[in-house]
């Protein structure tokens, strides 16, 4: 694998059946960080064209996150 991170295109094609599931799993992670952070009103940061950026409870709220 070269610096270029793998799509969900490449991962859905992967002989490894843990690395074919593993995209579905970080979708799960995700959302379930997203719920998390609106029960305790809390933001999330994530990665957005390679720089962190905060998404606070209200913005995810709002359905920008």
């Amino acid at each position: 694998m070269g610096s270029e991170p793998m799509t969900e295109r490449d991962l859905s094609k992967a002989s490894n059946p843990d690395l074919r599931a593993s995209f579905a799993a970080l979708r799960r992670a995700a959302k379930m960080a997203r719920e998390t952070a609106l029960q305790t009103n809390t933001g999330i940061v994530i990665v957005r064209d390679g720089k962190p950026v905060r998404i606070s409870a209200a913005e995810l709220r709002e359905g920008k996150g």
